[in-house]
């Protein structure tokens, strides 16, 4: 069931692959870019480095007015979720309503989804002789090494507690820089790596795929939010870690992988 479940997370990526799709010119003040970037086996690696600068040098950018904004809008919804965090991840951890969902959605189900969606995807690219399906699948790779870098770090760093950490009824205020199981395996709770990831994945698929099949984007993105809702529900993570993991799997994925 879990397999089956899994392999369902993102329904559309092989038949959105098999559809033709046109991604949007970028903004004007931005340097032209090719409609489809390139990507290779050959090219993952230097496309990552210059991924990871892109994303480790993005504060000296915060100076312009295009990206101030969408990022304090960003920070700030994410601060408010951290102030409600120690009444709303309560919930969760001291329910059982979601027993049923989280044994469909749980965290072994969608981390095989994570990763069959752009192998699946690779491989009916090779079986077809379609190159955009297969360079979908390698660009939806990319992002997730980017996404897996990203996460590593920041978890190491803000070392977040995560509710099913916390007893049910215990101080789900006190959570930062509390962890000290380990380090470089991403155990932390901030952000929620399965949700960057999987949000990650649902962009590649719908900025690719979504221009003339409106309805991509939908299955895509709620494909994605069913697992973002899974780790709250599972007390595996905070609304704030959920939120910032969609974020940034958004923001990786169009801005620093597809470069639109």
């Amino acid at each position: 069931m879990q397999l089956k479940t899994a392999l369902a997370l993102i329904p559309t990526l092989a038949l959105a692959a098999s559809l033709p799709g046109q991604v949007p010119d970028p903004p004007p003040a931005d340097p032209p870019a090719p409609t489809d970037r390139p990507v290779s086996w050959t090219k993952l690696v230097p496309n990552l480095a210059s991924d990871q600068k892109q994303i480790w040098t993005f504060p000296r950018k915060l100076g312009q007015k295009k990206y101030l904004i969408p990022a304090a809008a960003i920070v700030g919804v994410t601060a408010g979720l951290v102030a409600l965090d120690p009444v709303t991840a309560p919930a969760f951890r001291r329910t059982s309503s979601f027993d049923g969902f989280n044994h469909v959605f749980s965290g072994k189900a969608t981390d095989i989804g994570n990763i069959v969606a752009p192998l699946s995807l690779y491989a009916a690219g090779l079986i077809r002789k379609d190159s955009k399906m297969q360079s979908t699948a390698l660009l939806a790779g990319e992002a997730i090494a980017n996404d897996e870098i990203l996460t590593t770090v920041m978890k190491d760093v803000d070392r977040r507690l995560r509710p099913a950490d916390i007893a049910p009824y215990g101080d789900f205020s006190d959570s930062w820089f509390q962890d000290n199981k380990r380090y470089l395996r991403s155990n932390g709770s901030f952000p929620s790596g399965h949700t960057i990831v999987a949000f990650s994945i649902a962009t590649i698929v719908s900025r690719r795929y979504g221009a003339e099949h409106r309805w991509i984007p939908y299955v895509a993105y709620g494909s994605a939010a069913l697992v973002g809702f899974s780790r709250m529900t599972l007390s595996s993570h905070f609304p704030s870690d959920v939120f910032m993991g969609a974020a940034l799997g958004y923001s990786i994925s169009r801005f620093t992988v597809l470069r639109q």
